[in-house]
């Protein structure tokens, strides 16, 4: 039965905000302390994806189980271009959208916006300029990322370009990521995000721009820069000194392409769950999220050891077919990939450590924003 002084979440992302509106929903007097002035501060209101293939359900139906209404501007992406390492463009397509367009930041019409209306909407308390120095009796932490695995560099802009969606891959524009362009109703985001090279993100980034104006007529006007960052680990029990861990705290993200949103939904409405019927939050979890986790950490140590054929290869096969059952299968676990998954995880854990960049005397994206978004009290994992 929850503390009479409520149950405390760390921190405004869409996990702590999912996990607040599901418990509130049950009844339970809920309160979000996050440090910043408003949500949304990490991001400046760029479009980013929500997959549509790690799940048998639609990512919004999986929404509205969890009790949370689409009260944000979202667009489903039934098709966008691959493009090979010879610049040939691939036609990727689906029946069903191989992701929804939305966008992030404090804005109208974001996600981070919509959940937080909905949040006080159901009766959460929600504490800005508030930054958490101890614990408390019944608490979940859902604070961000506690370091950078996978950085995005990017420009937003307007643009008189049809809707559309384009992928890149390369190491001159993105090392051992991807580049991308999306543009929806005269508005546009084109970043590089890549998991090695932040050092040397700007010449990234232009390589990037210098591609999609190539061959994609990327056309901007008025582009602003955007930059953001990413934490990706396995781990053990996602509790801290007892408390569950959600979200990118708990490093909840796709190991392959840095896709977390679903996870950070997922894993906010578990932790609820647990609150609410007394139950293990790290069983819950460990049932259904880490099956997807490992499978992401194989198919990393499978596109790293892919090369350009390879990648050629699998882009081909991707514009063959529909394209979100190939993913959902890739995405799939395996006995195969049960078996490949103690030498990926052995080279997971030491690319995520990025050579080039030893956060001195550095301008990268961490260096820049990321420190200050740690929470500073002590822990526990």
């Amino acid at each position: 039965m929850a503390n009479q002084k409520g149950i405390t979440i760390v921190g405004a992302g869409p996990a702590g905000l999912t996990c607040a509106i599901v418990l509130a929903q049950a009844g339970k007097r809920v309160i979000v302390r996050e440090w910043h002035a408003d949500i949304g501060h990490r991001f400046h209101d760029d479009f980013q994806g929500l997959e549509n293939w790690t799940g048998s359900m639609d990512a919004l139906e999986e929404l509205a189980s969890t009790g949370i209404t689409t009260g944000f501007a979202h667009h489903g992406m039934n098709e966008g271009v691959v493009f090979d390492s010879q610049a040939k463009p691939h036609r990727v397509h689906g029946e069903r959208p191989l992701f929804y367009l939305l966008r992030r930041g404090a804005g109208d019409g974001t996600l981070d916006r919509a959940l937080l209306d909905q949040a006080i909407g159901a009766g959460v308390e929600v504490r800005f300029n508030d930054r958490v120095t101890s614990t408390s009796s019944e608490m979940v932490l859902a604070g961000g990322p506690r370091r950078a695995d996978i950085i995005a560099v990017g420009k937003i802009f307007d643009t008189d370009m049809e809707d559309g969606a384009w992928l890149a891959f390369g190491s001159e524009l993105a090392p051992k990521g991807y580049a991308y362009l999306l543009v929806h109703e005269g508005r546009g985001t084109v970043a590089s995000c890549m998991f090695s090279g932040f050092r040397d993100q700007a010449e990234h980034l232009a390589a990037t721009l210098a591609f999609f104006e190539r061959h994609a007529g990327l056309r901007m006007q008025n582009p602003r820069p955007f930059g953001g960052f990413g934490n990706i680990r396995l781990p053990r029990t996602a509790l801290q000194g007892g408390y569950p861990v959600i979200g990118e705290h708990a490093g909840f993200q796709d190991a392959l392409a840095g896709f977390g949103l679903r996870y950070a939904i997922r894993s906010g409405r578990l932790a609820a769950e647990s609150l609410i019927n007394g139950t293990s939050y790290a069983d819950a979890w460990q049932q259904e999220l880490r099956p997807g986790l490992r499978t992401g950490v194989v198919n990393r140590f499978l596109f790293n050891a892919a090369g350009r054929r390879g990648m050629d290869f699998l882009i081909r096969q991707l514009g063959r077919a529909q394209t979100p059952s190939l993913l959902a299968r890739a995405y799939g676990p395996s006995l195969p990939k049960r078996l490949l998954f103690p030498m990926a995880r052995h080279r997971f854990r030491g690319q995520m450590n990025d050579p080039s960049c030893n956060h001195q005397n550095c301008d990268c994206v961490w260096c820049q924003h990321g420190e200050q978004g740690t929470i500073s009290m002590a822990t526990q994992w």
